[in-house]
């Protein structure tokens, strides 16, 4: 268990990390967890609700994933680190190439570095759908942020520092969402959608954390796991949210994808499928030397298999939709997921 263990989390004031925090906190007695931004403001609101004086082990630590001597400094003492932190709005992206880069790429650079020289036993990165087969400068930020994090287990060499990526598809609720975007604009009775043919992947934040706690178990270093996740039409969502709307067709916008993939069928080739979730190792040799070291456990993906957000087997509906927005809030209310019970490391 990771009782008694200590954790950062690099953009611990974003979504994704302020969810992370709640569940470890609520559900584990841990050493100490970090929460690691650079926004002085976030950690201050954050921390009225996660105060020291309630969660003794809670500590803020400002600091920029571009600054690797503060991140080496940060990662002192701590057994496992989830980073979070990135640049992650596609059209900002556009016109801020070199920011972007900067934080995702040299970031992930120096994350590698300051994991290795503390001896960090695991680091799980985050990425994005938008990483598989990019089309927009942010996705290729985080395809170059994988292929850094799968590459590193053998960058690290007798260090035994263990790294992995999780990808998935949209969070539903997270900063940034179209969840708020379409609520507010309901109310003018119109809604734009960009496509009415447009899918996407769909991801509760409870699923997300409890997926990337799973991997943190799975992971043997130099993989990218892929949950098995629903996808949902944008004519959908839009049905959900505003019922009685009109829906004005406003065209995609730069850098976007009509229909948003996960694995591309190149990938596929070195890709096992488990129950729930699909493992992409980094090359042939290490799937090969997975599936020796792990008899009988997962089967391959077939040749030309791909995972987009079209092609899914799973949907949601309306119905589903309506209930899913309905049960977003920041009250603790931890969904027993497929990936909850499978147990984290010791």
């Amino acid at each position: 268990m990771l009782n008694g263990k200590n954790i950062l989390i690099t953009g611990g004031t974003g979504s994704f990390g302020k969810k992370m925090t709640q569940i470890l906190l609520n559900d584990y007695k841990l050493s100490k967890l970090i929460i690691f931004s650079r926004d002085e403001l976030k950690q201050f609101e954050m921390a009225q609700r996660f105060s020291k004086s309630k969660y003794p082990c809670i500590h803020y630590c400002l600091g920029d994933v571009r600054d690797k001597e503060r991140l080496s400094r940060a990662f002192q003492g701590i057994d496992y680190v989830i980073h979070a932190a990135a640049l992650k709005q596609v059209p900002a992206a556009e016109i801020n190439p070199g920011e972007f880069i900067k934080t995702n790429v040299q970031g992930a650079m120096n994350i590698i570095e300051a994991a290795i020289s503390n001896k960090i036993k695991k680091v799980i990165a985050l990425s994005t759908d938008k990483a598989c087969n990019p089309v927009n400068l942010y996705g290729a930020t985080k395809l170059c942020s994988d292929k850094l994090f799968t590459a590193a287990s053998a960058y690290s060499h007798g260090n035994q520092t263990q790294f992995a990526v999780v990808r998935y598809g949209n969070v539903l609720g997270s900063r940034g969402s179209v969840v708020p975007f379409f609520k507010e604009r309901a109310k003018t009775g119109t809604l734009p959608i960009t496509d009415p043919r447009m899918t996407r992947f769909w991801i509760s934040l409870d699923q997300a954390v409890h997926f990337v706690l799973m991997t943190l178990s799975r992971a043997q270093g130099g993989e990218v796991f892929v949950p098995q996740i629903p996808s949902m039409r944008i004519t959908d969502l839009a049905k959900a949210i505003g019922p009685d709307c009109r829906h004005e067709v406003v065209g995609i916008r730069p850098g976007e994808k009509l229909h948003e993939m996960m694995i591309g069928e190149d990938d596929a080739r070195n890709t096992i499928e488990h129950d729930g979730y699909y493992a992409i190792h980094h090359d042939s040799y290490l799937k090969d030397e997975w599936i020796q070291k792990n008899p009988g456990k997962g089967k391959m993906c077939i040749e030309g298999f791909k995972y987009s957000s079209d092609n899914n087997n799973l949907w949601l509906t309306v119905p589903e939709l309506q209930k899913l927005i309905d049960q977003i809030s920041d009250d603790y209310t931890i969904e027993k997921s497929r990936w909850s019970s499978e147990g984290v490391p010791s």
